[in-house]
């Protein structure tokens, strides 16, 4: 948000479903939201720009730029303003120049903010996802999320062409406000601090190094890790038109005694506690997805957008559900109908519950080498290309779905990731799909490396 005082005019970039900071901000702040804009289709949550714009009476604010493919289909309709590259928005005294830079998605803007009463010079830009801390955005989205094939190399060139006409036309003391921060799957390494500025990028940034535009696009294409599922109805809503927020934000508690039938019925139900209590006893046909900061981006790869879910509590309170249903929403996962507590988990009724066996990292070599156990390593691509157990299978936690045919059936499955977490939640997705023989390597590649066992970095053996 960007308000001037002087006039209490305030405009919104990239705002998603959960409306209320975005309006009590701005009431704190005593300003008016007049404008709400973004600065391109965004994949990895469902936009509440329309929304916001709706309910706080302003002038909504879209890309035209891009071609005919990826323009707002609900742009008309919204009686929203198009914007073209050069456009100035203003807001009070400060103005905002819109300045396409194209290569992330085709109809990208940058906002160029100069705060006028103070000087004539830019102070800032919102990039939104094409210059972040570190790092750019990946081009490759299009192609590989959205569908639109042969499309990655273009946009990696667009990119490069981005960057270099940008950093010609705008000094380096500009800060730098991008869209995302570290843990985002828009970018591949992005920095863990909110703001920077462009010179600083220029000296730390890898994709201001590149000589020419052939060695920007092999860099930036290498080793991108593959996009969450989500990521392509994303597109496809925010392209198309979000839905209006429904409350969906505080699912009723549910008897325990309903338990299982909507497991028969064959929703999904969250098993929202950490993966250590998970490990010890869950229900049978429950998934684990703890409620921490990887929780939406997992929940986007494993829970299907077209069943009815349940989240599984042991909080005595509904804060946990209700924050749960929240991050749910923000990915357009709306269907989420009720919470059980810590009643279903202790039911009798219910079957027995399940464990999931911690191994060392020692015995796993040992079951290994006696044939009695396979690894299945669930990291990402880049981490299993720096370094993977000796013969193990790589499978990323988010395609285990996908590939559970071809996972051998006639030994014991040890699931591991970099330190537990994630091959914990892997345990709980096999267990779910009917796998009954999983155990989890306890530290994960972690504890393997430093118990000094076997591994292979770069197809050779250490």
């Amino acid at each position: 948000m960007i308000g001037c005082e002087a006039t209490g005019e305030a405009l919104v970039v990239d705002a998603n479903r959960n409306l209320e900071p975005y309006l009590s901000t701005a009431a704190t702040h005593s300003f008016r939201i007049t404008h709400v804009t973004e600065t391109h289709i965004h994949a990895d949550y469902v936009s509440g720009s329309r929304d916001l714009a709706r309910r706080a009476h302003a002038q909504l604010l879209l890309s035209a730029e891009g071609g005919t493919d990826w323009q707002y289909a609900f742009a008309t309709e919204s009686k929203a303003t198009l914007l073209r590259d050069g456009d100035v928005i203003r807001v009070g005294k400060i103005e905002l120049r819109v300045v396409h830079t194209p290569g992330h998605t085709p109809e990208h803007l940058t906002f160029v903010v100069t705060d006028t009463p103070t000087s004539s010079q830019p102070m800032g830009a919102l990039t939104g996802d094409f210059i972040f801390v570190s790092d750019v955005g990946r081009p490759d989205l299009l192609e590989r999320a959205a569908g639109v094939a042969g499309t990655m190399r273009d946009s990696a060139r667009q990119l490069f062409e981005s960057l270099q006409r940008f950093q010609a036309a705008y000094p380096d003391h500009l800060q730098i406000w991008p869209g995302h921060g570290a843990g985002s799957a828009c970018g591949r390494a992005l920095g863990a601090v909110p703001m920077s500025t462009l010179g600083y990028e220029k000296i730390a940034n890898w994709a201001f190094q590149a000589r020419n535009a052939d060695d920007f696009v092999r860099e930036v294409l290498e080793s991108q890790s593959d996009p969450p599922p989500y990521f392509a109805i994303m597109k496809r809503v925010n392209r198309d038109g979000p839905p209006p927020t429904t409350d969906i934000t505080h699912p009723a508690r549910q008897a325990a005694s309903t338990l299982r039938s909507r497991l028969d019925e064959g929703a999904v139900v969250i098993d929202l506690r950490p993966t250590a209590a998970f490990a010890r006893g869950s229900l049978p046909g429950t998934i684990n997805l703890p409620l921490n900061s990887s929780f939406v981006g997992r929940a986007g790869w494993l829970v299907p957008y077209d069943r009815d879910a349940y989240l599984l509590t042991d909080d005595a309170t509904d804060m946990v559900a209700h924050t749960a249903a929240r991050e749910l929403q923000l990915i357009g996962i709306d269907r989420v109908r009720g919470w059980y507590g810590a009643d279903a988990l202790n039911n009798a009724d219910l079957p027995a519950r399940q464990t999931v066996t911690q191994l060392s990292a020692a015995e796993v070599a040992r079951r290994v080498r006696s044939g009695t156990a396979a690894v299945i390593d669930v990291r990402n691509k880049d981490e299993w290309q720096h370094g993977h157990i000796d013969g193990a299978i790589h499978v990323p936690l988010g395609r285990l779905r996908d590939h559970i045919d071809s996972l051998p059936r006639d030994t014991q499955l040890v699931l591991h990731c970099a330190s537990g977490g994630r091959s914990g939640v892997g345990a709980s997705v096999l267990l779910a799909m009917g796998v009954p023989n999983v155990a989890n390597l306890e530290g994960g590649y972690t504890a393997w490396q430093a118990a000094g066992l076997p591994v292979t970095t770069d197809g050779h053996g250490t």
